[in-house]
């Protein structure tokens, strides 16, 4: 499923995209007076091969979630049976990811990639979503798909073995496949799991090149003494696994989590398809890393939704050749940044459908 998702993922098309300047020049507004959401539509349409693209809607937001062995190093305050307690609250609509959701008009798919304590909800008791609903901004849905719960301890041994890693990415192309098969114009990146920024961490520095102190945030919140422990963790697993990034499958099993990895894999399923997925925070940018690792030319689907306060997501951002729409300062995860940045896309592309040309409206161009 890899291979054959990595072979369809093609570059921008370039005819697209020339036409879409061209209509941007005949639009009735100055040159250029739209800025970052002139190139951000250009872009959707060479990804779409087509002038213009798409609206991007309806949007879905696909969250995974998974454990981490590298929690019992200490580099975060919650425990870790946080994890299903958050699921259980994005299910019951509860999570600021729901509000935002429902706000935008975005469904809610929750897949437990590798969570490491029992759900709060039994997966077997709920109701069967037929396919017309999955995209229901009004009932989130779960997706049982465990690899195996919750990844070793990075700073010990490989957090996952190849097989894992490559199972957590398939599962990502699975749920891209789904949500895209029932009709969705645009994938939006969630995650949960406590941990996930130290893994995160180390993705980065492993892809970019960067030093773990420039890649590694506070994550929750974390005091100086955790900090600075976080970062000789980053650092000493990287040590560790001397981690070759031009292996991405080998990168994700020695320092990633199981989200991380199906979150890339949703990526480069969202490419392959021609779909745009719109990235999150610091865990979205991290997988997005590994899948530019596995098809560079997977950027041409990425938008990133918001920089994340975490300071490798800008390392991260900048290494992928992409600029933020949003700078809010956040930091929560879930998908929150990228459903406040929904609206901006989608603006993006509304205005080569429906802005009238200089011609069209009888206005005089200067």
């Amino acid at each position: 499923m890899l291979e054959t998702t990595i072979a369809a993922i093609r570059p921008a098309d370039e005819t697209a995209m020339a036409a879409a300047r061209e209509l941007h020049g005949r639009l009735t507004k100055p040159a250029g007076s739209l800025g970052a959401l002139e190139e951000l539509s250009v872009r959707l349409a060479g990804l779409a091969g087509a002038c213009p693209p798409p609206l991007p809607e309806p949007a879905a937001v696909a969250i995974f979630a998974g454990d981490h062995g590298v929690h019992a190093q200490g580099v975060s305050p919650w425990p870790q049976e946080v994890t299903a307690q958050m699921i259980g609250n994005f299910l019951a609509g509860g999570a600021v990811v729901n509000a935002f959701a429902r706000q935008a008009g975005a469904s809610v798919t929750v897949v437990d990639v590798g969570v490491a304590t029992p759900l709060p909800t039994d997966p077997a008791a709920a109701p069967a979503v037929p396919d017309p609903a999955l995209l229901d901004p009004a009932v989130p849905r779960l997706v049982v798909a465990s690899v195996r719960r919750g990844t070793r301890d990075l700073m010990v041994t490989a957090a996952l073995t190849r097989d894992e890693a490559l199972a957590a990415v398939q599962t990502g192309i699975r749920i891209a496949d789904e949500l895209i098969d029932a009709g969705a114009g645009i994938l939006l990146t969630g995650d949960m799991g406590i941990a996930n920024t130290t893994p995160a961490a180390a993705l980065i520095a492993a892809f970019t090149g960067a030093d773990p102190l420039d890649a590694t945030g506070r994550g929750t919140g974390i005091d100086d003494p955790t900090y600075a422990h976080k970062v000789a963790v980053v650092r000493a697993a990287l040590a560790r696994h001397t981690p070759d990034p031009a292996d991405p499958l080998g990168v994700l099993a020695a320092v990633g989590g199981l989200e991380h990895a199906a979150l890339a894999g949703l990526i480069l399923g969202a490419a392959a398809r021609r779909t745009p997925v719109l990235l999150d925070g610091v865990i979205a940018v991290s997988a997005a890393l590994a899948a530019a690792a596995f098809a560079p030319a997977a950027v041409c689907a990425m938008v990133a939704g918001h920089r994340s306060a975490e300071p490798g997501a800008t390392v991260a951002l900048r290494h992928l050749g992409l600029d933020p729409l949003i700078d809010l300062g956040l930091r929560l995860g879930e998908g929150t940044g990228a459903l406040l940045a929904l609206p901006v896309v989608t603006g993006a592309v509304r205005v080569l459908h429906e802005v009238a040309t200089f011609d069209s409206a009888g206005v005089a161009e200067k």
